[in-house]
């Protein structure tokens, strides 16, 4: 199963992650012809993204929790971020399994932004090319379901969420942390016009869990096995203890022993 697309600045590769926990990087003028794989996850494979201002690097969420940092053409794994391990939301909603549904990237100060599956809560991280890894430097928590993210280079975070009263929710970076904008003439008006198309805008937005069904299933039947054998076990023992000594009962008659005869 496809789960999502990417295509090299240059145009030369087809990106693509699957649902069986592999990036297959192929060319794009022949793809049947694979250039590497990008392996390491151990569940599906939900966001890629090429960074654009280092294009030879790729950024990949999978449901096993993890940001990892390829550098894709050699199919090398540079840094691998372990959400679960990251600060619990303030308010917990009970989703341990982080997959990404939305990665977005700020160009001016490499800044990502992750957004999570189930859960309302966006993840700042930024990227160190230089050192070739992530540093994760901000959660920003909500009371509603957030729908989407998008870095806009003039304005900064725009995060679109699940509720009428304030749809929409700008935020830019102060010093080291990013902060909400209270007032904002753009994103007033922005709000009005989504507020104006809210049946839709609920139409369309889908529901939770959309990648609840492409976790890996887990079966032990060890258990049930072994108490099934055991059973059959100690019934085999039984049947040949009765059949070795079967029990004395009132109209069974007394075995007869034949006398011995006299020389």
């Amino acid at each position: 199963m496809l789960l999502d697309v990417a295509v090299s600045p240059d145009d030369r590769f087809v990106l693509t992650a699957d649902r069986d926990e592999k990036i297959r990087v192929s060319w794009a003028a022949a793809p049947h012809s694979i250039e590497s794989f990008c392996l390491g996850h151990t569940e599906f494979v939900s966001r890629i993204f090429v960074v654009p201002s280092h294009p030879e690097l790729l950024l990949s969420s999978s449901g096993d929790c993890t940001l990892r940092l390829w550098e894709y053409r050699s199919g090398r794994q540079l840094h691998c971020c372990h959400l679960d391990s990251l600060p619990e939301p303030a308010e917990p909603h009970g989703h341990k399994r982080l997959a990404a549904s939305r990665i977005a990237f700020w160009h001016q100060e490499s800044y990502v932004a992750l957004l999570c599956d189930c859960i309302p809560v966006v993840y700042i991280f930024q990227l160190d090319a230089l050192r070739q890894q992530l540093v994760f430097r901000q959660q920003l928590s909500f009371q509603h379901r957030v729908w989407d993210v998008a870095f806009e280079e003039t304005q900064g975070l725009w995060v679109l969420q699940d509720c009428q009263e304030a749809p929409l929710v700008l935020y830019r970076p102060e010093g080291s942390q990013w902060q909400s904008v209270p007032e904002s003439a753009v994103l007033e008006d922005i709000s009005n016009c989504l507020r104006g198309n809210w049946a839709m805008m609920e139409g369309s937005a889908g529901t939770d869990g959309n990648f609840s069904n492409l976790y890996k299933a887990t079966f032990d039947n060890m258990a049930s096995y072994l108490k099934k054998k055991e059973e059959r076990v100690q019934h085999q023992l039984e049947r040949k203890r009765r059949w070795k000594s079967p029990p004395p009962g009132p109209n069974r008659p007394a075995k007869r022993t034949r006398p011995k005869e006299t020389p």
